[in-house]
């Protein structure tokens, strides 16, 4: 049976659009499908559009391997194709003397990863650069910067049309079917129409739908891991800039980064996110009476004391496809190809969050050797 299309990609976000890229540019004929409107509409047009140094991750994971790599791929993508981005630098600062030994602990994990440009900074030396800055020592990683995520996303999508690709908006699946031997059966949903679609080669990279999607195709002793949608508010700054040139970071909290300040494009601030696990995903920005500005406000003036009164505003709520639950350890990235589900020509990404931009190009290179196994 002759497919109708050689690889659909399932979800139309950073890194579907990196993976369709990336196997467009292989030669294969790619069609993105995406239930939005748009392009980006969910995890990836609410982050802090980071591109992450490779600091946290545990050396030799993928998180690990990716993000160092996409670091590197995403800058000269950027410079290559005129995506906004800017290499401020970030600070990643202890409080308290007894943080310091995880800032060196840190400095250990980064350096096994193979980010060489960290400087240890004193107290001293981190306020000349930063004077309102308090801290007791820091770590500076000059490599973190941001980026505009929705101009890289509008690249990406120009590079897969111009490759032997497409990407079809307001197309959900409904159901899939995996039959050995024979492509893929795609049933999909479009402009109130229903229709089926096959493919020789299917890639799942659909964020919070992905759990959902691979169940369709599970069987033969795999189960695809739960995805459990976890929500963090951003504030922004009323009436004032932050007098900050780089990123601030507090130490993380296990898997989580902590209440930082980032800086877009522009040099516009924004302060988070926070962590809220959730039964259903929601981007609603919840007050909560005012206490969560207040727990905002404490968190921040731990590094900026200095934080002016009631001029947090909300901003935005991003949704995280978390592959664990609150208390457990934070895994891996799960890519999963035959070697993990016994499907050929099948590739499912669960938990691609954060550093999931930063590692973006690098995702979809990997996924490009695994596709055809």
């Amino acid at each position: 049976m002759t497919p109708d299309v050689e690889t659909v990609v399932i979800g139309g976000g950073v890194v579907g659009l990196a993976v369709a890229r990336a196997l467009a540019e292989a030669g294969q004929e790619v069609v993105v499908l995406e239930r939005h409107g748009a392009i980006g509409q969910e995890t990836s047009s609410r982050s802090s559009e980071v591109i992450h140094a490779g600091l946290y991750y545990p050396p030799g994971s993928l998180k690990a391997r990716l993000c160092v790599e996409g670091r590197r791929l995403l800058y000269a993508f950027a410079a290559e194709n005129g995506v906004p981005h800017v290499r401020y630098g970030k600070l990643l600062v202890a409080t308290t003397a007894e943080e310091l030994p995880r800032l060196d602990a840190l400095a250990a994990t980064a350096i096994a990863n193979g980010v060489t440009d960290l400087t240890r900074l004193s107290a001293e030396a981190t306020r000349a650069l930063e004077p309102d800055v308090a801290c007791v020592g820091a770590l500076l990683s000059p490599s973190t910067g941001v980026i505009d995520s929705h101009a890289l996303m509008v690249a990406l999508e120009g590079h897969v049309r111009a490759g032997a690709g497409n990407v079809v908006l307001n197309t959900e699946v409904v159901g899939l079917r995996a039959h050995h031997g024979d492509p893929f059966e795609i049933d999909i949903v479009s402009a109130g129409e229903r229709a089926t679609l096959t493919a020789r080669n299917l890639v799942i990279a659909a964020g919070l739908g992905a759990t959902r999607l691979g169940k369709m195709v599970a069987g033969r002793g795999y189960e695809p891991p739960e995805t459990y949608p976890a929500r963090g508010h951003y504030y922004t700054l009323e009436g004032a800039r932050p007098p900050f040139r780089h990123l601030v970071y507090p130490l993380p909290h296990e898997a989580w980064l902590g209440i930082h300040l980032t800086l877009d494009v522009a040099g516009a601030p924004r302060f988070g996110p926070d962590l809220e696990w959730q039964d259903e995903a929601s981007t609603v920005f919840d007050e909560a009476d005012g206490t969560r500005r207040a727990r905002f406000e404490k968190e921040i003036r731990r590094y900026w004391p200095a934080l002016p009164a009631d001029r947090l505003a909300p901003g935005y709520v991003g949704v995280r496809p978390k592959i664990y639950r609150s208390g457990e350890p934070a895994p891996d990235f799960a890519i999963h190809a035959v070697r993990e589900h016994g499907i050929p020509h099948l590739v499912a990404l669960y938990g691609i969050e954060s550093p999931g931009l930063t590692s973006s190009l690098a995702i979809g290179a990997y996924v490009a050797t695994r596709i055809g196994a």
